[in-house]
C-alpha cells in the first residue's frame, strides 16, 4: 500500500483538484523528480507517518497544533492506495541499483534539484511507473514518486481517506521524527 497526505475537500472523487490522486502539474518544477514538461510527479509513501511527516517538515521551528492540519479551510486527510497493479519500481535504496544506474546515495538524498529531477527523468525515459527512495526524514521510510499519467490508470483507494487529528498515530509519529513541539 502507498499513503498520501493532501488538502481533503468532502465529496471529491480522487482525481478531481482536492481529491487524493490529483495532481496538479502547473505547481510542479521544484520537487525533487518534478519533470513537468514530461509528466506529472505524484509523491507518495509506503509508511504514513512518513506521508505525514513529508508535508508537515514544513513547520519545523514552529508549534504542530490543530490549527495547522487545516491548511486554507481544507483538512489534512491521508489516503491509502493501492498499488498492486503497479509495475516494478527502481529502488533507490538498494545499492544494487545504484550500481546499475551510476549514483551514490549522496545524489539520491540531494537537495539538489538539478541532480535528482534527471534520475526521475531516467526511470520515466525507461517506461517505469516511478521510483522508490529512502525519506530524508527517517532513512527507514520509504517514499514513492510516480509517473501520474502513467501509474494513476494502475491505481485504486483502498477505502476513504482519513481526516487528520491531532490524535492521529501518523501524526503523533511524523511530529516525534520531526522533533516537532506538539500544542
Amino acid at each position: 500500500m502507498l499513503y498520501r497526505l493532501f488538502p481533503h475537500a468532502p465529496g471529491a472523487r480522487s482525481h478531481d483538484e482536492w481529491g487524493p490522486l490529483h495532481v496538479a502539474r502547473a505547481y510542479q518544477g521544484w520537487g525533487r523528480h518534478d519533470n513537468p514538461d514530461a509528466y506529472g510527479a505524484l509523491y507518495l509513501s509506503r509508511e504514513p507517518a512518513a506521508a505525514v511527516a513529508e508535508r508537515l517538515r514544513r513547520l519545523l521551528g514552529r508549534e504542530l497544533s490543530e490549527a495547522r492540519l487545516h491548511p486554507g479551510g481544507r483538512t489534512l486527510a491521508l489516503a491509502e492506495i493501492d498499488e498492486s497493479e503497479l509495475g516494478p519500481l527502481p529502488d533507490l535504496d538498494d545499492p544494487a541499483e545504484l550500481l546499475e544506474r551510476g549514483l551514490r546515495p549522496s545524489m539520491v538524498a540531494s537537495r539538489e534539484r538539478d541532480r535528482t529531477q534527471p534520475i526521475a527523468l531516467a526511470a520515466f525515459e525507461e517506461g517505469r511507473d516511478g521510483l522508490a527512495w529512502w525519506s530524508t526524514v527517517e532513512s527507514s521510510w520509504t517514499n514513492v514518486t510516480l509517473f501520474a499519467e502513467r501509474a494513476l490508470p494502475k491505481l485504486s483507494l483502498a477505502g476513504d481517506p482519513e481526516p487528520l487529528s491531532m490524535e492521529h498515530p501518523a501524526v503523533a509519529e511524523a511530529a516525534e521524527a520531526l522533533g516537532l513541539p506538539v500544542a
